[in-house]
């Protein structure tokens, strides 16, 4: 029994390499084509991953606003790529630490060094704050509304700006003023007249004023007369004078004359009368005196006279100097012994005004017409 054998040759495994060979010879073009498409795929494929690594990020700097692309993952790296410096005293939002997504905001504000003067203390801080008003609440520095800040406090941030608070405050002082009591005579007609007998003694009043003093740190830069009141009436002292023989009542013509020289007014002339038990010499009469009356409550009227006394009802009168010198006394038909102290703008010829404590005395004195004056001189007549 015989056996076929495979005829076996040693070009066999040559074969199938020459038919590969031949293969890549006949499709050469299809392997280059795939291989165009292999690396069209992969470079779209990287470009897909380089475009999702960039990202479009709106940056503001100290109110500047610019659009910047990066390829940075947070916010430390993409500043520093910016080249932009931050301080610890800086704002930054959102924080350094923060990743960053297309389309995020970073926000830079970089602290200002400003010089905060307020209650004795100066102080140099940073601050990021827009304002004057929102730069001392940060400095802890509380301003209440009479107080005064330079500059205002809507005014915007500077660096190195000086800031001052200047403290105000309002106090009312209290300043007791010492009222003489005025002496009241009285007739007495079981009194032999020249005779004279003290009914009652005079007490001194005192009044209150109120006056506002203004400080600015500490310092009183003001003050305003406010209100007066009384804290105790004064007690008038009350004299008896005795009339039972009474003496003549002389009474003479006056023979003035008035000399003006410089302005300045020179009286000549004699007479004299006895009024409420009271004999004196004058030096001239005014007729139809027009009288009016006034008062330190009003506004801009002061305590201060011309003459430089201080206003006191019962005693101190406005006249016009050319008719009444000032420092002169006289006596007014139905009021008594008053004094040239003061003058007004509004008093001229024969036109008086009194003085009174109070806006509502003044204003009950009224105006009033026809009154009599005798001028007498710079002594006040005393009962002899």
């Amino acid at each position: 029994m015989g056996f076929f054998r495979k005829n076996e040759t040693h070009e066999s495994r040559s074969s199938s390499m020459s038919y590969v060979l031949r293969w890549s010879f006949q499709n050469t073009r299809q392997i280059a084509i795939y291989a165009i498409l292999a690396i069209a795929v992969l470079s779209s494929f990287f470009a897909y991953l380089y475009s999702q690594g960039r990202k479009s990020i709106q940056l503001k700097v100290d109110g500047k606003t610019m659009a910047v692309e990066t390829r940075q993952t947070n916010v430390e790296d993409f500043l520093k790529e910016q080249e932009i410096v931050i301080k610890t005293e800086d704002a930054v939002t959102p924080a350094i630490d923060n990743k960053l997504k297309d389309g995020d905001q970073v926000v830079v504000d970089h602290a200002a060094p400003v010089t905060v003067i307020a209650d004795g203390k100066n102080s140099k801080r940073f601050t990021t704050a827009d304002t004057v008003k929102i730069a001392l609440l940060e400095a802890g520095v509380s301003v209440a509304e009479q107080d005064k800040v330079y500059p205002s406090l809507d005014s915007q941030v500077t660096p190195e700006m000086k800031i001052r608070v200047v403290r105000v405050n309002k106090i009312t002082v209290r300043q007791p003023v010492s009222v003489p009591f005025q002496t009241v005579k009285t007739s007495d007609p079981k009194l032999l007249a020249g005779k004279t007998k003290v009914i009652q003694d005079g007490s001194n009043g005192q009044t209150v004023h109120y006056v506002e003093k203004v400080f600015q740190d500490g310092q009183l830069i003001s003050k305003r007369w406010v209100s007066k009141a009384v804290a105790k009436p004064a007690t008038a002292r009350v004299i008896a004078v005795g009339t039972k023989k009474p003496e003549p009542v002389k009474t003479a013509v006056l023979a003035a004359s008035i000399t003006r020289t410089s302005n300045k007014v020179k009286i000549s002339g004699s007479g004299s009368i006895t009024k409420n038990g009271i004999s004196f010499s004058y030096k001239k009469v005014l007729k139809n005196v027009s009288m009016t009356a006034y008062s330190a409550e009003e506004d801009g009227i002061g305590t201060k006279t011309a003459s430089g006394t201080r206003v006191t009802e019962g005693r101190t009168i406005a006249v016009d100097k050319n008719v009444i010198p000032l420092g002169w006394w006289v006596y007014i038909e139905g009021l008594g012994f008053r004094r040239a102290e003061d003058t007004g703008g509004a008093i001229k010829g024969n036109k008086i005004d009194v003085y009174y404590d109070t806006l509502k005395a003044a204003n009950n004195f009224g105006r009033q017409k026809g009154r009599t004056v005798y001028v007498i001189g710079p002594v006040k007549p005393e009962l002899n």
